[in-house]
């Protein structure tokens, strides 16, 4: 690890002009991501900047949904009541993540702001176009079990790691920033980016710029909805696929279809065609096999994750069949029957 400045800034102000200031500075507030990356030499920041003092803890009601602020832990909004009341899906993605301890210091903002779990990302010994850019990525004729099988590039190949995320794709939470030009609203699904040619960079995120809260929309998705996560073993694990699922419904025919998988892009991935093919539909086995055969249709699998195709492709058609019928995945009971 390099040695680095440190400053603890007690104002949001503060906190924005000691980033603006330094391009080299960093934010920390749980630190579960970054201090691992600077461990690996991956992040070498020249200073951090805490934030944890700034008053971003709280959940509060706001315009009928929820606001979230970025230093929530994830523990704490896992078990909040009003979140399990009116988003519990956002509650069973943070409880399908990580570990209890890691939980209990992840913040909200720091979710947001996760990098790629690619080993040639953390191997400061092989090359990585997303580490140091132009370098190449070794993962596209490499091991790539883990990877992309949507929206990748030929320049990288890497999936985004939050099951959080993935949720609040599906449910069109709002990302607010502020920078030095002031504050900004970023939908859920612009604030993580494709790889394109440009994969060091994950987010919309401008240097200078803090997540002060995430707002959760005025939707009732809490009747109908499941996040299905599989992976390698029902303990701590990424994701290989994952999906979330918000339902609302008119009897047995769904009148709007929310659809978000992780473990499968560089950012949680939705499809605006899938969605509308599910909407005015029966909730049936062939209904669902038809939105997934729209979203896997533009698959591109690598060398060792074809079989992601298949298993997303069952993934989908399993989790909106819980969604429909109310029984969501159990974050406790982990097996899949």
């Amino acid at each position: 690890m390099n040695r680095f400045e440190y400053t603890r800034a007690d104002t949001v102000q503060e906190a924005v002009q000691a980033l603006a200031a330094d391009p080299a500075a960093r934010f920390i507030a749980g630190g579960t991501n970054l201090v691992d990356l600077m461990k690996y030499n991956v992040e070498r920041p020249g200073r951090l900047v805490d934030i944890t003092r700034l008053p971003l803890d709280e959940i509060v009601q706001h315009e009928g949904g929820l606001r979230l602020g970025a230093l929530v832990p994830n523990a704490t909004l896992a078990y909040d009541p009003l979140v399990n009341e009116r988003y519990p899906l956002l509650a069973s993605a943070l409880l399908a993540g990580a570990s209890p301890q890691l939980r209990n210091a992840a913040t909200t903002g720091g979710n947001l702001l996760q990098r790629t779990r690619c080993y040639y990302f953390y191997d400061e010994g092989t090359p990585c176009n997303k580490r140091q850019p132009g370098s190449g990525c070794p993962a596209i004729t490499g091991v790539n079990r883990i990877h992309a099988i949507l929206g990748a590039s030929d320049t990288c190949i890497a999936t985004h790691p939050s099951d959080m995320c993935v949720a609040l794709a599906a449910l069109e939470a709002t990302v607010q920033v502020e920078g030095p030009d002031g504050r900004r609203s970023i939908p859920s699904g612009e604030f993580h980016r494709l790889p394109g040619d440009a994969p060091q960079t994950d987010t919309t995120l401008r240097h200078g710029e803090i997540v002060l809260s995430v707002d959760l929309p005025d939707e009732d998705f809490s009747k109908h909805y499941t996040y299905l996560k599989l992976r390698d073993r029902l303990s701590y694990a990424f994701a290989l696929v994952s999906v979330a699922a918000a339902l609302e419904m008119d009897g047995d025919t769904i009148r709007t279809a929310r659809l978000a998988l992780g473990g499968v892009a560089h950012k949680p991935w939705r499809n605006a065609e899938a969605e509308a093919r599910l909407q005015g539909r029966p909730a049936s086995p062939e209904t669902f096999r038809e939105a997934a055969d729209v979203i896997l249709a533009e698959a591109r699998p690598y060398a060792h994750n074809a079989f992601k195709v298949e298993l997303a492709r069952r993934a989908i058609v399993r989790g909106l069949a819980q969604a429909a019928a109310g029984t969501p995945q159990s974050q406790t009971d982990k097996r899949i029957a």
